[in-house]
């Protein structure tokens, strides 16, 4: 397996909605953080639109991760004809083979055959362009729905990315998610999370912790990927909660956060395909 990093472990220092830092971290500035790491892949995902770049820093990317015998992916947001033919070639362009696309609330409204003939009219495109498409299981898109979504369209150019907390929020316990999708997955999002009770006792809350120190069942997780593509790239990220009041502190904790990830990932996946530094 190739240890990657995701664009979402940089969630602060990026920017998202309201949360701009003065400087947002770039697309090259990733690159070099996943570098420092000996890290062998970087997965940019929709907190960091690649197509907001000119075709001429989509090469400069790619030559400086060439340099480094590093890979590059691509991922954007839902099954949108219009998105995705300006991503394409974009993913070409990087030398990617995976487009990650992460379906949500209102695609779980569109009836599974209806999303499936969608689907199967841009697989074309992607398969031209040496792409296969990774649908990220999401907060609000249930596993047994999205096995049905696999089943209809049946192509090897479509599989799932799995992440290993995402469908909590969908009502599922993480290694049952797992189990379900582990079949198809030909990418993986590699977190842990922690569950602690409100100190009042009015329920709990679910927050994120560096990787191996929270209770996400991580090897039981790479065991069960066992038997899927050797090279599959796993890509390390965390939900780190943000402090509103001291956001500075927040984005250099993500640097901590990460190096304790790295660490961990290490140790738990076999076989990984880091680079030397």
């Amino acid at each position: 397996m190739k240890l990657g990093l995701g664009s979402y472990a940089f969630r602060w220092s990026i920017g998202i909605k309201d949360q701009q830092p003065p400087v947002p971290m770039t697309a090259m500035e990733v690159l070099e953080a996943a570098h420092a790491h000996g890290l062998a892949v970087v997965q940019y995902a929709d907190n960091l639109p690649l197509d907001r770049l000119s075709p001429e820093e989509h090469l400069a990317l790619k030559a400086r991760a060439d340099s480094y015998g590093m890979t590059l992916e691509l991922g954007t947001q839902s099954f949108d004809a219009a998105e995705l033919a300006r991503y394409i070639p974009i993913g070409e362009r990087i030398g990617s083979n995976i487009l990650r696309v992460a379906l949500d609330a209102e695609d779980a409204l569109i009836p599974v055959p209806e999303l499936a003939a969608q689907i199967r009219e841009l697989l074309p495109d992607g398969k031209r362009a040496g792409l296969r498409f990774a649908i990220e299981n999401h907060f609000n898109y249930p596993s047994p729905r999205m096995v049905q979504l696999l089943d209809a369209v049946s192509d090897e150019a479509l599989g799932v990315c799995l992440d290993v907390a995402n469908s909590i929020c969908a009502g599922e316990w993480p290694m049952t998610t797992v189990r379900m999708l582990a079949p198809y997955a030909i990418n993986l999002h590699f977190k842990d999370y922690e569950i602690t009770p409100d100190p009042y006792g009015v329920g709990f809350r679910i927050h994120g912790t560096p990787l191996g120190e929270g209770r996400a069942e991580l090897s039981e997780v790479i065991e069960a990927l066992a038997d899927r593509d050797p090279d599959m790239s796993v890509i390390l990220e965390h939900w780190l909660p943000h402090r509103p009041e001291d956001m500075a502190a927040t984005r250099a904790e993500e640097h901590v956060w990460l190096a304790r990830t790295v660490a961990a990932a290490k140790r738990l996946v076999p076989g990984n395909h880091c680079m030397s530094v």
